[in-house]
């Protein structure tokens, strides 16, 4: 029997130490919902965890450009509609003018109509979607996914012969009332495979779009099985350690205990 060395209290205490921070981690990782509460955990999978956060950031970031693409295109079409609208009211104001019953006066309040709808058009022409032409024809580069790959959206133009044809047009006389019917028709044949164009861009946004929404899933989920805590399993950890250490912390007291029988020797 010994006073100075107690093996049985220091081994006590190294179980203690363990049990108390095994504990300590459990907290941490309950508390933060997260497996990975420092890099001495898991440095490897701290690696990993990391470069998945970010391609979910890149992935997120190609959902928002496609999401304001479709929106671009969106508010083409919507613009397109009332162009159609527009053209057909001038199709149908440059056939009545050519009624032979109709006289110059009654042909220069048609002129008046359709020179406005004309305008109008024009005006549509010069239109845009946060600061970007929506019908100067160019076209758009649309990112669609992480590794910077594009989608070449097809652009289309309501500057082209064909609009400023028929918006130009005078239907004041029977001749040019003839030739304005002709040009509306061209240029409203012209504006329905310009809205086809858009439909096949928003067709092939919402593919890039639906791809994008999966890879972010399947991303997410590979994160969380390496950095997302399993509550079920670390909570019965967090029970086993919270006993070890109340065991742990009562041992101890007992082991430190032990020299005082050596009084007894000497009594």
């Amino acid at each position: 029997m010994v006073i100075n060395t107690n093996i049985s209290a220091q081994d006590a205490a190294t179980q203690l130490m363990e049990s108390s921070a095994s504990l300590s981690q459990s907290l941490q990782r309950l508390s933060s919902g997260s497996q990975i509460t420092s890099p001495a955990d898991d440095p490897a999978g701290l690696a990993v965890s990391m470069q998945l956060t970010s391609a979910i950031g890149r992935v997120n970031a190609a959902s928002n450009n496609v999401s304001d693409a479709t929106s671009f295109s969106q508010t083409q079409d919507g613009y397109l509609q009332q162009v159609n609208t527009a053209l057909s009211r001038m199709s149908e104001l440059a056939v009545e003018a050519q009624d032979v019953t109709k006289t110059t006066s009654d042909r220069a309040l048609y002129q008046q109509e359709f020179a406005a709808l004309g305008s109008y058009i024009n005006n549509v022409s010069t239109q845009s979607f946060n600061g970007v032409s929506l019908f100067n024809g160019a076209t758009l580069n649309v990112t669609t996914d992480p590794s910077g790959d594009t989608f070449a959206m097809t652009g289309l133009s309501l500057n082209n012969t064909t609009y400023t044809t028929a918006t130009s047009d005078n239907i004041t006389s029977l001749t040019g009332a003839v030739k304005a019917v002709t040009d509306t028709e061209n240029a409203i044949d012209q504006l329905a495979s310009d809205r086809a164009n858009i439909g096949a861009n928003e067709e092939s946004l919402s593919y890039y779009s639906n791809q994008l929404s999966a890879l972010n899933n399947n991303l997410s989920a590979a994160n969380s099985q390496i950095a997302d805590v399993d509550v079920a399993t670390e909570s019965t950890n967090y029970a086993k350690d919270n006993i070890l250490v109340q065991t742990g912390t009562a041992m101890l007291a007992q082991a430190n205990s032990l020299p005082q029988s050596v009084l007894k020797l000497l009594s």
